[in-house]
């Protein structure tokens, strides 16, 4: 039986899920304050069913030992599922290009420590 989706998070992976298939999610953590975004942590999960929810997410995030209020996801690729070889190396990739330039950010799936979806924007100043 697969679970109830009750929030933002459980809504987008059952979709995206239903369009591509098992797909490899790059995970960036982060701490969202009120003019800045610090990046914390990232890792990557091979997605193979829709039957993940948020709290499952939590469960998992909580293994990064680190205090977040957000996290964003990116698909690995628009194809699906890729072996680890290439999504480690791809979320070196995403990690370096963050470090320069946060509005990638804004490029991936947003959601608070709630699973509610967010939105990053630009300050001016």
């Amino acid at each position: 039986m697969i679970p109830e989706c009750t929030t933002d998070f459980d809504d987008w992976l059952v979709e995206t899920f239903d369009r591509v298939g098992s797909f490899t999610l790059l995970i960036i953590l982060i701490d969202v304050g009120e003019t800045t975004v610090t990046l914390l942590a990232s890792s990557y999960l091979h997605v193979i069913g829709n039957e993940t929810r948020w709290a499952d997410m939590i469960d998992l995030l909580s293994g990064a030992k680190v205090s977040w209020s957000g996290a964003v996801f990116f698909q690995g690729d628009r194809a699906g599922l890729i072996d680890d070889d290439t999504a480690s190396q791809r979320l070196a990739e995403l990690a370096r290009h963050l470090h320069r330039d946060r509005s990638i950010l804004s490029h991936g799936e947003f959601f608070n420590s709630h699973g509610l979806r967010m939105k990053i924007q630009t300050v001016d100043g």
